[in-house]
């Protein structure tokens, strides 16, 4: 089999068989095809689609073009839980434990980020001491003794997307549905999860921003569990303004803290119940959403779910008193108010730029690699539908590099609108897919 006839067949709408594409896998992985043949591949792939067969097969071949993570001697139904991204998208740090102490074991590979902050490894890396790299006899053993362990995500695991992804960024063919869920897919499946929850994010900070594409992803994600026989289940949410009001990573574990012990209400909270009452579902233990939600509810209220991070915390290596003093974390040597220009009421907020003024001040990377500053970050003081006086704080900087505190004010003042007319705040929950199809809320 040559790859210039699997770049043809594409080319020429042609479906490829699980075979070729195991083969394609393989050979790229293991550097018997050249970048730009892959190239080729990608962008028919870009231009022509892919079927859902053959979407599922390219996941299970670069889901096993590495190291595959065996979850079988940990009790329980183990569900996974992927975003799609966006801003103070803060939701791990705070399922994680209270998914946990619903009792249903989370055993979690995460990443580092790349854009507007850090990915959950760098925000528990805010946290001293925590350990983010664990063995594999250790992440296990943690899941069973505690039902939580975060690890960082290991190169083994599907090497065959990271090589993938990285040609896609060069080539403009990263917007492909089939590829995008391939890659998503891949990983989960790689990780070792019984089932499946996915939160595909909509909207002016997501990667996704109408919700006809969201739902086109949505549906081919669920379908490729469907295919490899993994239960997949995707909640579609709002990303038209940040979900949390902390942007940043020390920021958002104090945010996080915040939400675990039952004193924070808001948008971020709820989004958290929603989706962790899905995996309860998804896992057995509750019998339907509602009574899931209800579980959730009472476990952050009674700060059953904050306990259970700071046992996280400390089985990780990490001090576990920052639940109960943040400000053991390291704290930023600027902090400064960012003041509205009108009074009126926030129209919009225009998400990936306020993502992109964290990253300006240090909280994101803007390539792999890059150091960042994990006391950097905003902390959000408007919602849309706020009435805003003039001199009002619209957000607070923090940081350590004070000179770029102007740029990124200016930056602020245009991405947040501000006019006569009262708003209605964004719908926060706008369906879910499952086998079923799409249902809109």
């Amino acid at each position: 089999m040559r790859i210039v006839d699997l770049i043809t067949k594409k080319r020429d709408h042609y479906s490829l068989t699980d075979h070729e594409l195991v083969q394609l896998i393989d050979d790229y992985t293991n550097d018997r095809i050249p970048d730009y043949q892959m190239a080729a591949f990608l962008m028919a792939v870009y231009l022509n689609g892919m079927s859902y067969q053959e979407t599922a097969a390219l996941t299970l071949a670069m889901a096993n073009s590495g190291a595959t993570i065996d979850l079988s001697g940990i009790p329980g139904i183990k569900v996974d839980k992927h975003s799609t991204g966006g801003v103070a998208d803060t939701t791990t740090l705070i399922l994680a434990p209270l998914v946990a102490a619903a009792g249903v074991p989370v055993a979690k590979m995460s990443g580092r980020g790349l854009g507007f902050t850090g990915g959950t490894i760098d925000k528990l890396e805010s946290i001293p001491g925590f350990r983010t790299t664990l063995a594999h006899h250790e992440f296990i053993a943690n899941v069973k003794r505690h039902q939580l362990a975060i690890t960082g995500q290991s190169i083994d695991v599907a090497p065959a997307d990271g090589k993938i992804y990285a040609l896609r960024d060069v080539t403009a063919t990263v917007e492909s549905i089939p590829l995008i869920a391939s890659s998503i897919m891949s990983k989960k499946i790689a990780a070792g999860a019984d089932k499946i929850l996915l939160d595909v994010k909509v909207g002016s900070g997501a990667f996704m921003k109408d919700l006809g594409a969201a739902v086109e992803l949505a549906e081919t994600m669920v379908k490729i569990g469907e295919i490899v026989g993994r239960d997949t289940k995707a909640i579609l949410t709002s990303m038209e303004e940040p979900l949390g009001l902390a942007i940043g990573n020390s920021l958002e574990v104090k945010e996080a803290i915040d939400v675990l012990s039952g004193s924070y209400q808001g948008d971020l909270r709820e989004v958290c119940l929603i989706l962790g009452s899905h995996m309860l579902q998804l896992a057995g233990v509750a019998q339907d959403v509602k009574a899931g939600y209800q579980v959730l509810q009472q476990l952050l209220d009674q700060g059953i779910a904050l306990k259970k991070f700071t046992e996280f915390i400390q089985a990780q290596g990490g001090i576990s008193k920052v639940t109960d003093q943040p400000d053991l974390m390291p704290q930023a040597t600027y902090c400064e108010d960012i003041v509205s220009l009108a009074t009126g009421y926030v129209q919009k907020i225009d998400v990936a730029k306020v993502g992109y003024i964290a990253t300006i001040l240090g909280a994101g990377r803007e390539y792999k690699g890059q150091s960042i500053d994990l006391t950097a970050g905003i902390l959000m003081r408007c919602r849309i539908g706020d009435f805003i006086r003039d001199n009002q704080p619209l957000a607070t900087f923090y940081g350590n590099d004070y000179g770029k505190f102007t740029e990124a004010s200016k930056l602020l003042q245009q991405s947040i609108i501000i006019g006569n007319t009262a708003v209605t705040k964004p719908k926060l929950i706008l369906g879910f897919v499952d086998k079923n199809g799409f249902t809109q809320i």
